[in-house]
């Protein structure tokens, strides 16, 4: 090998939840393992906790912009480039899917199709995910909570205060709050220290359960995995009769270098995973590598999102950790519902420089105030797949992304009734933002999963129909956005494909 070429048994592609849960369950295997990544480590430094540098200056947001197609302009998405990929910034929360959500759900605009997977196959990588990650919760007082084969890893992150006063307050109108499932290292050795700078932020003490933390660095403690950073693949190369990827063709360090392996999983995320098969479009392959169904880059979804702030000018709200709180109410269908209307949980602890870019002309003074007195909650209804709603790559290669919401009725009136309780809550001003493109950090569903290759681009265990050695082990395979964050099927996913896929023959 010269210092332009790169081998590797399983040559993984992503660092993010899918690829590094991948490198840690192959980390035993016996197999060599090579995980490339184009960016680099994120520093842990002091700017990691400022919401100025983080939210005003975006300094950890390096992703190149991407075109949204319908509103005919850039964007920059909410992307990142680091080893751990964007779960460097994520909330940490970790919630299973339901029961139901892998089976065909009827919504207000339509149908969430059926997984080819149940609950009950995934549950066992659910459980193996949660110890990796070290999540924390209890989800007895929920009343969708799907069954599990043994406890939580750790006990639940406890209310702060003015976050307890709400639950009762919900307990008081006949919902069912419960606590969060999130990672984070806390217990007597742990390094969390209930910050207000974790969601959204990187933790600048290693102590949320990112990607980087809980598997990409266990997983190199092995001999048999390394790790390509500031390496970005640019295209897959197949052998002349179009059966199988032989290399992955990359720029590092201002050069060309070539990755050979036997076996290739992509897990780079729903759009740039879905980018690099239709950039290797080739005369055996000429839409782009697995996609003879035409489904790749459709089914594009991103959730239907909304930060609810209350504000109660008479009391701060001295929270430092908030992000513990969950309701499920009202995430399916019946009693007044004749859809599901999705999911409701807390936000961390929003400041000033956090929200100064939805409200540029407010003045920072009058920012900071507000969010001294506010309660900050995120709202998710499921956003259905439409084969309209897709990614494609186009001039010069730019990421084009065109997407129309969906299910919109179930998502308001999911707020109407939030903006209710926090009124009666003691929230007399309520406040309200949609998240629109550029808040994707959700997305999924762009090379679906399915039995049948005319309709889906891998099969249920995660190999693409057209390719014998080739994977997708990120959301790209997910058929439904379900509303729930994916973080925790993504890894439950990547360690079932790692087990089930075939990857270690």
């Amino acid at each position: 090998m010269t210092e332009d070429e790169f081998s590797a048994d399983v040559v993984v592609i992503g660092s993010g939840m899918g690829g590094g849960a991948i490198a840690r369950a192959l980390a035993s295997s016996g197999a060599s393992v090579l995980v490339v990544e184009r960016g680099d480590y994120l520093p842990r430094e002091p700017q990691n906790w400022s919401p100025e540098e983080v939210f005003l200056h975006g300094r950890y947001k390096n992703a190149e912009r991407w075109y949204d197609v319908l509103g005919n302009a850039w964007f920059m998405p909410g992307v990142h480039y680091f080893v751990g990929g964007n779960t460097k910034v994520y909330g940490a929360c970790l919630p299973r899917l339901r029961e139901r959500d892998f089976e065909a759900i009827e919504h207000a605009d339509g149908v969430s199709p059926a997984w080819p997977i149940s609950y009950g196959d995934l549950e066992p990588y659910y459980a193996q995910a949660e110890r990796m990650l070290k999540v924390h919760g209890d989800d007895s007082g929920d009343p969708t909570a799907p069954p599990r084969s043994g406890p939580y890893p750790y006990p639940p992150m406890e209310h702060d205060a003015a976050v307890a006063e709400l639950a009762a307050s919900f307990e008081h109108e006949g919902l069912h709050p419960f606590q969060l499932p999130l990672g984070v290292d806390f217990s007597d050795a742990g390094k969390c220290i209930r910050c207000r700078t974790c969601d959204g932020f990187p933790c600048r003490v290693g102590a949320k359960s990112d990607a980087e933390t809980a598997m990409i660095a266990p997983a190199l403690e092995s001999p048999s995995v390394r790790l390509l950073t500031g390496t970005r693949v640019e295209k897959l190369e197949t052998d002349a009769g179009g059966e199988q990827v032989i290399a992955a063709v990359a720029h590092r360090g201002g050069r060309t270098v070539r990755i050979t392996g036997s076996r290739f999983v992509l897990a780079a995320g729903a759009v740039n995973t879905t980018a690099l098969l239709l950039s290797s479009a080739s005369d055996t392959h000429p839409r782009g590598l697995a996609n003879s169904s035409d489904q790749l880059g459709r089914n594009y979804m991103v959730h239907n999102s909304t930060f609810l702030v209350g504000i109660d000018p008479r009391r701060r709200n001295r929270s430092t950790f908030q992000k513990t709180l969950g309701l499920n109410d009202w995430y399916f269908e019946g009693g007044d519902r004749s859809w599901p209307l999705g999911n409701v949980q807390m936000l961390g602890k929003l400041q000033g420089p956090m929200v100064k870019p939805a409200r540029r002309f407010v003045p920072m003074p009058l920012l900071e105030m507000a969010t001294a007195h506010s309660i900050d909650l995120y709202l998710t209804t499921e956003d259905l797949p439409r084969a309209d709603n897709r990614v494609r790559v186009g001039a010069g290669g730019r990421i084009e992304v065109t997407w129309r919401p969906n299910n919109l009725r179930p998502h308001a009136q999911l707020l109407r009734r939030m903006r209710r309780l926090l009124r009666n809550a003691g929230y007399p001003l309520v406040f309200s933002q949609r998240m629109g493109i550029e808040t994707n950090s959700h997305m999924c569903g762009t090379a679906v999963m399915g039995a049948d290759p005319a309709t889906s681009v891998v099969d249920p265990v995660g190999r693409a129909h057209d390719l014998r050695n080739l994977w997708v082990a990120d959301s790209s395979g997910f058929p439904s956005s379900a509303a729930l964050n994916p973080a925790l099927t993504i890894a439950a996913n990547a360690l079932r494909i790692a087990d089930k896929g075939g990857l270690t023959c």
